[in-house]
Order: C-alpha cells, then sequence, then structure tokens
C-alpha cells in the first residue's frame, strides 16, 4: 500500500512554523552572552559523606560558551537550507515575512516586495505551500512532530 503525504491542518501548521522562524529571527537577532566564572567565595551547608560529585563551575561555563553559540549557529543554518530548497517566490515570501530583523506585514510582501505583485489569495496559497513543505522539512529533522499537525478524520457511520 503506498501511502501518500499526510494532509496538514493549515492554522496548526502556520503556527508551529511561525514559532520555529521566530526562533531563528531571535537568534540572528539578538546577541549571545557569554557566561563567566564566578571569582568569589560562597560559603553553604556541606553534609558529613561523600556524594562523589565533582563540581567544576568554570569547566561547565566553558562548555556553555562553547556550545550554546555553536548550537544557535547550526539551528540557524539548518533552517536556511531548508528555506533555499523552495520555490524562487515561497523563499521570497519566508525570507521576506519571516526572517529578517524587522517585522514586514503581510500585504507589503505581496503588494511590494513580490515581482510581479500579487493578490492576497494566492499570497495566502504560496505561503501555505511553503509552510507545508517546511512542516515536512522539520518534521524529518525531528523539530515538529506531524501527528500533532495532521488534520481530525470525520469518521462516516
Amino acid at each position: 500500500m503506498v501511502q501518500g503525504l499526510p494532509e496538514l491542518d493549515r492554522r496548526k501548521t502556520q503556527t508551529a512554523v511561525e514559532a520555529l522562524l521566530e526562533k531563528y529571527r531571535i537568534y540572528k537577532t539578538i546577541t549571545f552572552e557569554a557566561r563567566e566564572a564566578g571569582m568569589t567565595a560562597s560559603y553553604g551547608e556541606t553534609f558529613s559523606g561523600s556524594t562523589n560529585m565533582i563540581s567544576d563551575q568554570t569547566a561547565k561555563v566553558a562548555i556553555y560558551n562553547v556550545d550554546v553559540p555553536a548550537a544557535r549557529k547550526a539551528y540557524c543554518e539548518m533552517i536556511e537550507s531548508i528555506v533555499e530548497r523552495l520555490s524562487e517566490r515561497e523563499q521570497t515570501i519566508i525570507r521576506e515575512r519571516y526572517m529578517k530583523q524587522d517585522e514586514v506585514f503581510d500585504y507589503k510582501v505581496y503588494n511590494h516586495l513580490l515581482d510581479p505583485p500579487v493578490s492576497k489569495d494566492t499570497y495566502t496559497k504560496i505561503r501555505a505551500k511553503a509552510f507545508y513543505k517546511i512542516a515536512l522539512a522539520f518534521a524529518d529533522r525531528g523539530l515538529l512532530r506531524l501527528e500533532e499537525l495532521q488534520k481530525l478524520q470525520k469518521e462516516n457511520r
């Protein structure tokens, strides 16, 4: 039995994809603040007995300062590679509307940024197709669960 592509709820898909693209925009626009190790001694209650736990604050800070920026960069590169696979119009819509620093409104994208301009309905159809493709790509990478985005099936009995 050949199984086709899943039918996704348009609103749920749009909400989920927009959330991931908002995370991209935040990572791109907000700078990373590196942590520093504290140098002052802190006094705390110590209990008797060995816990066999080693606490190395400097190592934890160093790992955080390396891993977090690398994870942010990898996430942004993954989003950019997914968007690059879309059609030219879909790329324009996603980049201009969701991936720039400043928020751009839909009417500006379909009236001024698309060449030639399109109607609101055509813009909505193109964007919905782009969101569907992006949702499938995100699901392949484990960022979304398609089961949560699928339309509810009504059974006729």
